[in-house]
Parts: C-alpha cells; structure tokens; sequence
C-alpha cells in the first residue's frame, strides 16, 4: 500500500472520529434547542406513545397562538409544506412547496386524518402520518413524529415547543440515527420553528 492511500485512509478515519467526537459533545445542545429543562421534563399531549423523547426543540413567537396556529395546521406536502429546506426534501422528489400565506381550505385538521410528508405520485401512502390527537389552538400530535405544541406566554407572545418521539430500535439502526437522523432532523426541524415563528410574527405585524 503507497503513502498516498495509506495517508487518505488515515484522514477519513480521523475525520470520521471527529464527527463522531462533535455530535457527542453537542448532542445536548441539538436535541434540547432552544427549550428549556423544564420544557423538557413536562409533560406534553401525546408522551403516552413514545418510547422515550428523542428531542425536545423550541422558539418563542412574538404573536397570539391563534396566528402561529394558523400556518402549523396547515403543514403538509400537498398543503403548506413544512417552512423548512425545501430544496434538500426536494432531493428525494418530496415535491413539497412552502406557502407564504393562510389558505382557509387547509384550516380544518382533525384527529384522524393524516399528514402527508412527500409526494403521492413517489412514495403512494408510505409517508403519512396520522393525526392522533390535536386541540386548536394547542397541539397537533402526529404517530411517528411526535407533539407540536403551542403554550401562551401572554396574549401577544407564545411558545412553540416540538418534541420528538423516540422508538426502540436494534444497535445497529440506533447508530445510524445518532450518526445521520438526529443531526439531519434537527437541522430540518430548527427551520421549520424559524419558519414558522418568521410567518406568524410577519403576520402579526402588518395587523397591528
């Protein structure tokens, strides 16, 4: 073996390593962003289902939970998107194309119905998610997701907290989450709080 190969082996090893070493280090602070402790021991619609919380994630929303409501309950492929990347979903021809403005037609969710995450014509059905339980103005909960949750900090501001749920899985597909979902998953779901959080406050302020 050369020095040439032997030399780009080591790097991928090391910089392997230090991947591995980075999401150890930070882990805490990508799976709990932006909430708080006690954010992440309450109790929350929806804990009954999970194995355990795989992130807690939130952002304060300087508008009422009716106007932030507003634009999570209409989340979805074939209705508002997710407000996240949706050039990287698009990748894997998610078809998902993220709205700017309320559509009254998508206002309607109720427990029982599904949420779509990529396109019919891709993936047919295997991508949704049941909606199964959700309270206006409060939470939305989605089987194979988690609990999106919307609390009132006064009239005018509102918290919006997001916790994943986690299922038990063999050691090999754990390792593939530590190393590849969790990171991806809150990169996608930190925009999609920041997405929403910019709508809503967008919103609020042209009506006031």
């Amino acid at each position: 073996m050369t020095k040439r190969k032997m030399g780009k082996g080591t790097l991928a090893v090391a910089a392997l390593l230090g991947y591995v070493a980075a999401l150890a280090i930070f882990r805490r602070q990508y799976v709990q962003w932006g909430a708080t402790d006690a954010e992440a021991a309450q109790p929350l619609p929806g804990d009954e289902i999970m194995a355990y919380a795989a992130s807690n994630h939130a952002v304060t929303i300087h508008a009422p939970v009716e106007v932030v409501w507003a634009w999570l309950v209409q989340i979805g492929q074939d209705k508002a998107g997710f407000y996240s990347y949706s050039f990287l979903e698009n990748l894997v021809r998610a078809d998902i194309h993220n709205a700017d403005r309320i559509v009254p037609e998508w206002q309607h969710l109720k427990a029982g119905d599904t949420i779509r995450l990529g396109s019919k014509k891709v993936y047919g059905d295997k991508t949704l998610l049941k909606v199964v339980a959700l309270e206006k103005n409060h939470y939305i909960v989605l089987e194979g997701w988690g609990a999106f949750v919307l609390q009132p900090i006064d009239a005018h501001n509102t918290r919006f907290i997001i916790r994943s749920h986690g299922r038990k899985f063999n050691l090999l597909y754990n390792v593939l989450v530590f190393l590849l979902f969790d990171p991806i998953h809150f990169m996608m779901e930190r925009k999609m709080l920041l997405g929403i959080k910019e709508r809503a406050e967008r919103q609020y302020r042209k009506s006031h």
